[in-house]
């Protein structure tokens, strides 16, 4: 619980202190070339599935100011920053552009391990 609390909380302090990035546009084919560059795809997965060391990307529902804010500023132990002389904002609204165009997964009923 109180992990979650402070994720939560610093959230909201790295959303309240973001820079208004909804403005930026992004390119995907420079977003997949970042996202493979930085190593994303090695916790979050090729297609953002996600995995034991990193969140599921695909669908998110985060907005690209809240993306960037949490990517400047995660959580403790959960990944590494990328401060903006890493990574500025235009390559990060890149990526977000990149993690939308992710499938959705198939439907559950078209897997046949999890079928009754």
């Amino acid at each position: 619980m109180k992990i979650l609390l402070l994720i939560l909380l610093s959230l909201a302090v790295a959303f309240a202190q973001a820079k208004p990035a909804e403005s930026k546009t992004g390119d995907v084919q420079n977003g997949k070339r970042l996202f493979l560059r930085n190593g994303c795809y090695q916790c979050h997965g090729y297609v953002g599935q996600g995995g034991q060391a990193g969140a599921r990307l695909a669908q998110t529902k985060l907005s690209m100011a809240a993306f960037i804010a949490y990517v400047r500023n995660p959580a403790p132990g959960m990944m590494p920053p990328f401060r903006a002389k890493v990574m500025p904002d235009q390559e990060l609204a890149d990526v977000y552009a990149y993690i939308q165009i992710f499938p959705p997964p198939p439907p559950v009923a078209s897997i046949p391990l999890l079928k009754p």
